[in-house]
């Protein structure tokens, strides 16, 4: 069996047999020395690209998750649109259109919850900036004053990350 260069028996048997017998003249205990740093840098080297690869794969899983989010963003809109026409249906009185609307407008939601994108819940829930965006104040006594009364557009997230904030009005003091 054939010992590796690196290997600190070999170099250790070398030292006790004969002092410097390597031939170069250089003390055993150096090249010891030298020898356990190698290996440390190697396990260092080691350790850095293992945490490497687990960033890598996170990054790559995080932006499989988040890759519909341009479309899912694209899709608001038209969505907004399709709910305008189911209103405007129901006001008409055209429920067998209405109903199928509606159908399509779950069939949308769905694919979209599918693909983690949620709509926010705004309606009488506190303001929340980062979730909410205040177009309106609304004098009421009838709400706590920072309360959303109204929301004129839905907002959306994927996960964590906020797709298009709720457009809402939020409740200040009657005066």
């Amino acid at each position: 069996m054939s010992q590796s260069p690196l290997d600190p028996e070999q170099s250790t048997a070398k030292a006790g047999a004969g002092g410097a017998e390597n031939g170069s003249g250089e003390d055993p205990a150096a090249l010891r020395k030298e020898l356990a740093e190698a290996r440390e840098q190697v396990l260092r080297v080691r350790a850095e690209f293992a945490n490497y690869q687990k960033r890598a794969r996170q990054q790559a899983d995080e932006n499989q998750v988040y890759a519909v989010g341009s479309l899912a963003r694209d899709i608001l809109d038209p969505l907004d649109n399709l709910e305008r026409a189911i209103e405007a249906g129901r006001a008409a009185g055209a429920e067998g259109i209405v109903a199928g609307l509606d159908m399509v407008k779950r069939h949308i939601l769905d694919v979209l919850a599918k693909h983690g994108v949620e709509s926010i819940t705004a309606q009488g829930q506190v303001f929340d900036p980062n979730l909410h965006e205040a177009i309106a104040q609304e004098p009421t006594s009838d709400h706590p004053e920072g309360v959303v009364v109204a929301e004129f557009s839905k907002g959306y997230r994927i996960r964590d990350r906020v797709l298009r904030p709720s457009k809402v009005s939020v409740a200040i003091p009657k005066r």
